[in-house]
């Protein structure tokens, strides 16, 4: 099959590899209909390659129609699904009590990791990604969601990642109708964080210096500002100057604005393997400008949600004001299948509430990935969101 692969940092290739093949009795076979490049991927092809291997094949957004079911998977041959990001059994202690992402049946233990993702990396199980004509799906007896056939992909394609990482993002902002959130971010997690938050009633400031993202989210109700436009005074001075109640930090490591993190970003990448490892687990090297704005910006008391991922163990953080400023923080890897009961009748909404028609910007086929990768880095040509699709 032909499957998208990493060959080195900034380098992505289709090439072909082994289709896969069921290992378990609770395995599935799906042949993928549409496939996306996420915001995290990006940092596989730029920050996190000491822990890539040449030839990985990468991508955790995927859905389609299953061609090999085993025997307790519970699936059958033509069921149409949607796979998490997230590899979970669903029987374990921790996915007992919703925390899917920490599934003890599943963790990386070598590299003290919670559970397995597709297509990303050693530090989580090296899965062979969805970027690919075809996905082996382990745990398929409690992962796939199940949908029906007469919508497009497009509505259903992001409850395998962008849709539930934006809904706990939320959640976990803890904002009650008529309150406010910030989010500092608007690719395509930020876009449905903001989205969502506002669908639930909250006023909804968005920062993002590119401008083709930012009119993509005022289409939706946000309030938007660009980062060089005193962003942080007038979202304070909108909220009777103590700032939201709450803040979205939707960016993550890749976050502009620290020469120092992006010196160790680059010198990372430059040194063998075997020495970059060790520094990227136990250096602080993140770029926290978005994590530090967004412990500015939120009112005393309010809540600081991180749905951006952050990478170094050792990342300096403020302490003195988060306990001053009495800051909650609330974070982590998204429990996938705890939202989807919440998000899959938005979905199928015909009115579509959240907007799920308006987040792709391009469409391309799988030969196309290098291209896009490139695109979506750059931010060219207006690039917000890329589907593949491996059948053109």
């Amino acid at each position: 099959m032909q499957a998208v692969t990493w060959q080195g940092k900034r380098r992505m290739s289709v090439e072909s590899v082994p289709d896969p093949e069921l290992q378990r009795a609770t395995d599935a076979i799906i042949e993928v209909t549409s496939t996306a490049i996420c915001g995290s991927d990006l940092h596989l092809y730029e920050v996190l390659g000491p822990f890539m291997d040449k030839g990985d094949v990468v991508g955790h957004e995927a859905m389609g129609r299953v061609v090999e079911a085993g025997a307790d998977s519970g699936l059958a041959v033509g069921d149409r699904v949607v796979v998490p990001f997230t590899i979970s059994c669903g029987s374990c202690w921790m996915c007992e009590r919703g925390l899917y992402s920490q599934c003890e049946t599943t963790q990386v233990r070598e590299h003290g990791s919670g559970a397995s993702l597709f297509g990303y990396s050693r530090l989580y199980g090296s899965v062979p990604g969805g970027q690919a004509e075809y996905l082996r799906v382990p745990h398929a007896d409690f992962g796939p969601i199940r949908v029906g056939d007469e919508l497009p992909d497009e509505r259903y394609l992001f409850l395998s990642d962008v849709l539930p990482t934006a809904w706990q993002a939320v959640r976990y902002a803890d904002v009650a109708p008529g309150e406010s959130l910030a989010v500092f971010g608007l690719g395509p997690v930020g876009q449905m964080a903001a989205r969502i938050a506002h669908f639930l009633g909250a006023t909804v400031y968005a920062i993002d210096p590119v401008r083709e993202r930012r009119t993509m989210a005022a289409r939706h109700g946000i309030q938007t500002f660009d980062l060089d436009d005193d962003a942080i005074d007038s979202i304070r001075d909108a909220t009777g100057g103590r700032g939201p109640d709450a803040v979205v930090d939707a960016v993550g490591m890749e976050a502009h604005g620290s020469p120092v993190g992006k010196f160790v970003h680059q010198a990372a990448g430059l040194l063998p393997d075997a020495v970059a490892r060790p520094m990227m687990e136990h250096a602080g090297l993140d770029r926290l400008a978005a994590l530090h704005s967004s412990i500015d910006l939120v009112r005393r008391g309010g809540t600081v949600s991180l749905s951006g991922v952050y990478g170094g163990m050792a990342s300096p953080m403020p302490l003195l004001t988060l306990f001053d400023k009495q800051i909650q923080i609330r974070q982590g890897q998204c429990n996938v299948k705890a939202w989807i009961d919440d998000l899959l009748p938005l979905v199928e909404d015909p009115a579509d509430p959240l907007g799920v028609d308006d987040l792709v910007t391009h469409r391309l086929p799988l030969a196309g990935a290098p291209e896009a990768y490139e695109m979506f880095q750059q931010k060219d040509d207006g690039c917000i969101k890329v589907v593949l699709d491996p059948r053109i």
